[in-house]
C-alpha cells in the first residue's frame, strides 16, 4: 500500500507538469545553465574564468553546478526544451514520490500521498529548469534518513555520503546538508548524551567526512567557498526575487499553510524534541528570510516531524492503520495494486513520453526576446551590449556576450549590480549615461518594464530601433 500510493503521489504529480510545462521554462538562468553544460560537452573541461560577459571578461568563475548543467545540455540535446522540460519533470516527481515514501514511513498511506502532493504544490516556486531542482529528492532522502537513524540509536548509513558527493556535484546549496547532519546529530547528542560514546563517535565522524567528500568535485575547495558568497554580503541579494523575503500577500496560500502549521502546533499538544523544533525554526528562518527556500521548510519539516507526530497521535500511524479494517478504496487498491501500480507508472512514463515527443515547447519571450533577438542578427548588431537582468541568459546562449547576467553570485560585484539597478532610478540618467561611456556600450537590449526607457528615448545620439510587448532594443549612432 505504501508504494501503491507513493507512485500514485508521482503520477498525479507528472500529470500536473504535463499540463504545466511552460511553466518549468520560465527562469531566465535556464538559458545560460544550458549553454554552460553544452560548451562542457564540446571542451571536456570545466570552465575558470568567465568567458560570457565583456563586464567581468577574465574574472575568476567556476561552474561550481556543472553536473546539473551538463544533464541539463544533455537534455537540450536530445529532444530540446522538451528533454529540459522532462527531466525537469521526472526530478520533481522523484522527490513526491520520495516524499510519500519516506512520510509512509510512520503515517498512514493515503495521509502520506495527501501530505506529500500538498507540499509539494506549496513548493512549486522552485519548480523550475535549473541545477537545484536535481537536488530535491537527495535533500528529502538525506534529511529522512538522518532523523531516522537519529531517532531510532543508530549511526548515519556511510552510503549517504554517495548523496552528498552527487549533491555537491549538482549544486551548491549542498553545504546544507552539513547542517541537516549537524541538527540530526545533535538530536542523538541530546537523547544518548554521553551513555552511548561509540555512537557518538560514529556520528561525529559521519560530520567529519561530510566536508572532506565534498572535496571531490572539479573545484575541490572552491566550490565550498563558492557557496558562502552568497550568504555573505552579496550585494545582489537584496535584488533578486528569489532572494527576498517571503512576501505573504504574493503567495497567500502558502501564509496560509504556514498559518495552519502554527494552529496545529498550538493546539494539538504534540510535543516536539529540542533537536527538532531548533531544525523548524531554522528551515522557517530560510524561508521567511529568501523565498527560494520555501523547500527546505515545507519539504523537510514535515519529513522531521512525522515520527513525533504518529508516535503521539496513533490513530494517523502507520502502526493503527496496519490494524484497521480497511475501507473501499484501500480494499480496491489492495485488491488490484498489480493494475494501480502498473497504470501508475504508465501515466508517469506516458506523460514522458507525451512531452519529449509532443508539440515543440520553448521559453516565452519575457526570457528569450526570440523576436527581438532575430531582429540583432538581421542588422548584424555586435560589440559590447547593456542588457535587462533577465535577458542574460538568453545571450549567453546565443553566444552575445552580457552586460549582466544570472551569475551575480561571483560576478558582478564591487558596487556593479548596485549600480545596474540605479540606473533604472529616477535620478539615474547621468549614471546610465557614466556606464554606457564606461563600457563602449553599442546597443542595448531591455525587457519591456525596464525603467531605463525613457531614458534611452531622451539620449542623444540613440535611436529606438526596434521594440514589441517584450523587448525593445536601441542602438547608438556611430
Amino acid at each position: 500500500m505504501r508504494l501503491v500510493f507513493s507512485l500514485l503521489s508521482a503520477a498525479i504529480m507528472a500529470a500536473l507538469l504535463f499540463v504545466r510545462t511552460p511553466a518549468l521554462l520560465q527562469d531566465p538562468d535556464s538559458w545560460w545553465h544550458i549553454r554552460v553544460g553544452l560548451d562542457m560537452l564540446a571542451t571536456r573541461t570545466v570552465p575558470t574564468v568567465d568567458s560570457y560577459s565583456h563586464t567581468f571578461a577574465g574574472q575568476p568563475w567556476i561552474a561550481k553546478e556543472w553536473l546539473s548543467q551538463v544533464l541539463l545540455a544533455l537534455a537540450y540535446k536530445g529532444a530540446g526544451w522538451n528533454g529540459v522540460a522532462l527531466i525537469t519533470a521526472a526530478a520533481i516527481s522523484l522527490t513526491v514520490f520520495l516524499l510519500a515514501w519516506q512520510l509512509g514511513e510512520t503515517l498512514k498511506p493515503s495521509l502520506a500521498m495527501a501530505l506529500a502532493l500538498c507540499l509539494a504544490l506549496l513548493s512549486t516556486f522552485v519548480f523550475t529548469a535549473r541545477p537545484h531542482v536535481f537536488t530535491l529528492p537527495i535533500i528529502v532522502a538525506w534529511t529522512a534518513c538522518l532523523f531516522r537513524s537519529a531517532g531510532a540509536g543508530r549511526p548515519s548509513g556511510i552510503e549517504l555520503l554517495g548523496l552528498l558527493w552527487l549533491w555537491t556535484n549538482l549544486h551548491a546549496s549542498f553545504t546544507l546538508g552539513f547542517v541537516i547532519a549537524a541538527f540530526a546529530g545533535l538530536d542523538v547528542l541530546i537523547r544518548y548524551r554521553l551513555t552511548r560514546p561509540r555512537l557518538l563517535a560514529q556520528w561525529c565522524i559521519f560530520g567529519a567526512l561530510c566536508p572532506l567528500v565534498s572535496l571531490i568535485n572539479p573545484y575541490g575547495l572552491k566550490a565550498i567557498l563558492a557557496t558562502f558568497s552568497v550568504v555573505g554580503s552579496n550585494e545582489a541579494v537584496p535584488l533578486i526575487t528569489e532572494w527576498r523575503p517571503f512576501n505573504a500577500s504574493a503567495t497567500p496560500l502558502n501564509e496560509a499553510a504556514l498559518l495552519l502549521m502554527v494552529l496545529g502546533l498550538l493546539v494539538s499538544g504534540l510535543r516536539v524534541r529540542l533537536a527538532p523544533a531548533l531544525f523548524l525554526l531554522f528551515a522557517l528562518h530560510l524561508y521567511l528570510a529568501h523565498e527560494r527556500f520555501v523547500y527546505v521548510f515545507f519539504l523537510l519539516a514535515p519529513l522531521v516531524l512525522a515520527a513525533q507526530v504518529a508516535e503521539q497521535f496513533p490513530a494517523v500511524s502507520i502502526r493503527a492503520w496496519m490494524m484497521e479494517q480497511r475501507d473501499g478504496l484501500e480494499r480496491f487498491l489492495l485488491g488490484h495494486h498489480r493494475l494501480v501500480s502498473g497504470a501508475s507508472i504508465a501515466l508517469i512514463i506516458g506523460a514522458g513520453v507525451a512531452l519529449a515527443g509532443g508539440p515543440a515547447v520553448e521559453p516565452d519571450q519575457k526570457t528569450s526576446a526570440k523576436d527581438a533577438l532575430a531582429f540583432a542578427a538581421q542588422r548584424g548588431l555586435t560589440g559590447p551590449v547593456l542588457n535587462s537582468y533577465d535577458f542574460g541568459g538568453t545571450l549567453i546562449f546565443h553566444g552575445v556576450k552580457t552586460f549582466i547576467d544570472g551569475r551575480t553570485d561571483q560576478l558582478f560585484l564591487n558596487g556593479f549590480t548596485q549600480a545596474d539597478n540605479a540606473m533604472g532610478r529616477s535620478t539615474g540618467k547621468p549614471l546610465l549615461e557614466t556606464q554606457l561611456r564606461k563600457y563602449g556600450i553599442d546597443w542595448a537590449l531591455l525587457s519591456a518594464a525596464d525603467s531605463r526607457i525613457p531614458f534611452f528615448d531622451e539620449l542623444p545620439g540613440w535611436t529606438r530601433a526596434y521594440s514589441d510587448r517584450y523587448a525593445a532594443i536601441y542602438t547608438r549612432s556611430r
